[in-house]
């Protein structure tokens, strides 16, 4: 279900008048955002069905980074846009010339890594006056690689996550979400049709304890097994969470980088693992940060909320460009890292490897049943 105190920007959006595309788009600070999204494509998602793509493809719902409009971009089918658009429903003939109030346009959605979703934005941005009059959600979870056809049987039961709910043009449409579920599926919904330029999910990832089990030795800090970012000094050039996505960083700004210090302090992300771990080798990559990357770095560990840190790593001279591996002596158990770099700078990743504990294994899989898994 939905709060009811996020904003809601219903209604059209004024026409392009030219200059900059997103000087009248409406959005909000939404509580979530801060949350991983879900729905990244560097996780694995996918749009994996539709039944309608006449104007725009599904796959733009999922693209990185902000819609791109072009006003003189025109195709064989009209406007290009950056979205997913369908074709404008019709009724039935010429006495009923507008579809039924049941009829309406859907994708669905692949989460990258399934988990527990807590917000949803729906970006309507360059759709003005082509864009759906609502839109619902409802998610559901299945184990494996389900088809589409799997998806919309008729024995699956989906849960609604955001009953139809009128929605504005030129938009970001956010959505907070009630639902303490294990999730790995969506179907977004468009009534009756239009455009929505991208989908985001905001939400913890719930990872599958017999996958992780079988692996054995795993990163323990990596978002798709689990793991998250609690807090940072810093934000201001790119997003902690960066530094646990898959694959190594592509770009300098695919990692995380903090602005330049001018005090004596330093920087630094806490990270919470899987669950309790032993961790048992390190690496800290810098790849792209070349004038930028952190000089020194230390990481330091902490079993439990209330446990006291310890020395992971001592303070460790980091060279630009170069992924650093470290075997440390012996596993060490632990439930948080905490990562500082010396004085500013960045790091693309942090990869923390090691087993799950008894008991970290245990919390985990009472969680996965919790969550329905």
């Amino acid at each position: 279900m939905t709060d009811t105190a996020i904003p809601r920007f219903t209604g059209d959006a004024s026409p392009y008048a030219g200059g900059d595309p997103y000087a009248d788009h409406r959005t909000a600070d939404f509580p979530f955002t801060h949350l991983v999204d879900l729905a990244d494509r560097r996780l694995g998602a996918g749009v994996i069905a539709a039944n309608d793509e006449f104007f725009a493809e599904r796959e733009n719902l999922l693209k990185p980074g902000p819609a791109v409009f072009d006003p003189e971009h025109f195709g064989h089918k009209g406007k290009i846009m950056d979205g997913w658009e369908t074709r404008r429903r019709r009724g039935a003939g010429a006495t009923e010339p507008h579809p039924t109030p049941d009829e309406h346009d859907w994708a669905l959605v692949r989460l990258g890594a399934p988990g527990v979703i807590r917000g949803i934005v729906l970006d309507t941005a360059h759709f003005r006056g082509n864009y759906p009059q609502a839109i619902s959600v409802e998610a559901v979870s299945l184990p494996g690689s389900p088809s589409p056809e799997d998806l919309l049987a008729p024995d699956v039961k989906w849960t609604v996550l955001v009953p139809r709910t009128a929605v504005g043009g030129h938009a970001a449409n956010g959505f907070a979400v009630d639902a303490e579920q294990r999730f790995t599926h969506l179907r977004i919904n468009q009534h009756p049709d239009g455009g929505i330029a991208r989908l985001r999910v905001y939400g913890e990832v719930a990872p599958d304890p017999a996958w992780l089990a079988a692996l054995g030795t795993f990163d323990l800090a990596a978002l798709e097994n689990g793991g998250q970012v609690e807090d940072a000094s810093d934000r201001f050039y790119s997003p902690a969470t960066n530094t646990i996505q898959p694959g190594r960083s592509r770009k300098m700004d695919d990692g995380w980088e903090t602005r330049r210090r001018r005090d004596r302090g330093n920087d630094w992300i806490r990270y919470r693992l899987a669950a309790q771990s032993e961790v048992r080798a390190v690496e800290i990559d810098t790849a792209y940060l070349k004038g930028n990357s952190a000089g020194w770095a230390s990481l330091s560990v902490r079993d439990g909320e209330d446990g006291d840190w310890a020395e992971l790593l001592p303070r460790t001279r980091l060279q630009p460009d170069t992924n650093h591996r470290f075997v440390l002596d012996g596993p060490v158990r632990a439930t948080h890292v905490r990562i500082d770099i010396f004085p500013d700078g960045g790091i693309s990743r942090l990869r923390l490897y090691g087993s799950l504990t008894e008991g970290g294994a245990d919390a985990l899989a009472a969680r996965h049943r919790e969550l329905g898994g």
